[in-house]
């Protein structure tokens, strides 16, 4: 069952958590952050990504950098300040994009659970970017970003979630890019009553986080090892940071995908081989309306590829059916030459936020060739496939609204 732990967090003051709040660390580029940080010595990018203050084309996974990280948020603690709790709590955490509202649970969840696969997961992580993490959390002896849960609703929890927003928020602000963002610390004994609830919970799903998931597991077999050599183990080494939301109001955006080149086919000669795998459709929409279709953007025109009638011996696992596995499996691969899209760099991918202009943006200035528009996997597709054991194909799912980084800080 499904554990949800209080944890004595470390968080900014009130006054200065707008400042230090940053995206999540893996959805900008070093450039990126280092322009979002300009100006704000609190932002929480001078720890999530500390190469932005080494000189510029330093590597951002020297010892240098995760050795600037511990310095950075040192600084932050005095500077913010970052406040420790007294005493463990849970926090409700509130995001609302425009029309779009969520509310999940703020906990530490149990590093046993996701080991034993309690915590399910949708996707294969990198090597590399687990080692990132886990030796960033190793150097600053925290987790410093949630991962985002999910789960299959409970009414219980819910009332008990909905009874804490009625008190004074602990922070309530809208961040640079339009998204709101309030949080709640929940009285003691509402949450000792959700903890119970929870415990009804059979399962949690990792929707984005595979990666900081992944490395709280390793720093803990890190430390537990350094333990041995002097270092005191603790209980909080045991449990990993995260927010956790019910299924039912979880949004899941498409990932699109642009290529660079057409693999030497001509356009005439890439629709003639997309016509024997589907139906194809000029003028249609570029936002797919349905599972099933796919839009594509090819010479400044817009045409749907609907897979109709599709072979049933093609269908084996949930992950088959998936949009986004067609498209690899018989567009990408066959026709476009790209067998593996993690390391393939003349495939780039479009997280759905950034709409369909942005895909004709980069067909019509030539950065790209072709560009693959997807309706978006569901949350019950996301389920049924870490039910199997399975994976999804890299890049899959886009979930927006995104948690920032460093309102709630674990240490270990």
């Amino acid at each position: 069952m499904a554990t949800l732990r209080a944890f004595a967090a470390l968080r900014p003051s009130p006054q200065s958590a707008a400042r230090v709040s940053a995206v999540p660390y893996d959805v900008v580029s070093s450039e990126e952050a280092r322009r979002l940080a300009a100006g704000n010595p609190l932002s929480f990018l001078h720890v999530s990504r500390p190469e932005i203050d080494l000189p510029e084309g330093s590597d951002p996974h020297s010892e240098a950098a995760y050795q600037k990280a511990a310095e950075n948020l040192d600084a932050l603690k005095r500077d913010a300040p970052l406040t420790a709790e007294a005493e463990p709590s849970l926090y409700v955490y509130r995001l609302r994009m425009g029309d779009h509202e969520q509310t999940g649970v703020a906990a530490c969840c149990s590093l046993d659970e996701y080991d034993s696969d309690i915590v399910r997961k949708h996707e294969r992580t990198r090597p590399e970017k687990e080692d990132d993490r886990t030796r960033h959390m190793i150097a600053l002896s925290a987790q410093t970003g949630p991962v985002f849960l999910t789960y299959r609703d409970l009414a219980s929890a819910g009332e008990l979630v909905e009874d804490a927003k009625r008190g004074a928020p602990l922070y309530d602000f809208e961040a640079d890019d339009g998204i709101r963002h309030t949080l709640w610390r929940m009285p003691a004994r509402a949450a000792q009553s959700l903890t119970e609830a929870f415990a009804r919970v059979p399962l949690l799903y990792i929707a984005d986080g595979h990666h900081r998931a992944a490395s709280a597991s390793r720093a803990r077999k890190h430390l537990r090892g350094a333990s041995l050599a002097g270092r005191q183990a603790t209980e909080e080494l045991d449990f990993f940071l995260a927010v956790v939301f019910p299924a039912s109001q979880v949004r899941i955006l498409p990932y699109n995908r642009v290529v660079r080149d057409t693999n030497g086919r001509s356009p005439e000669d890439l629709l003639a081989a997309l016509r024997k795998e589907f139906s194809v459709t000029e003028g249609a929409p570029p936002t797919p309306s349905r599972r099933g279709e796919i839009a594509m953007y090819l010479g400044g025109r817009w045409y749907g590829l609907s897979r109709d009638g599709q072979r049933p011996d093609r269908v084996k696992t949930a992950a088959d059916a998936l949009d986004v596995t067609v498209l690899q499996e018989r567009v990408l691969a066959p026709l476009l030459g790209i067998h593996d899209v993690r390391t393939d760099r003349r495939i780039d991918f479009v997280g759905g936020i950034r709409g369909v202009a942005e895909l004709e943006r980069l067909v019509d200035s030539r950065a790209a060739a072709v560009a693959f528009s997807l309706f978006p996997v569901s949350l019950t597709d996301l389920m049924a496939i870490s039910d199997e054991n399975q994976i999804m194909p890299p890049k899959s799912t886009w979930f927006e609204p995104k948690l920032r980084d460093g309102l709630l800080i674990h240490r270990i």
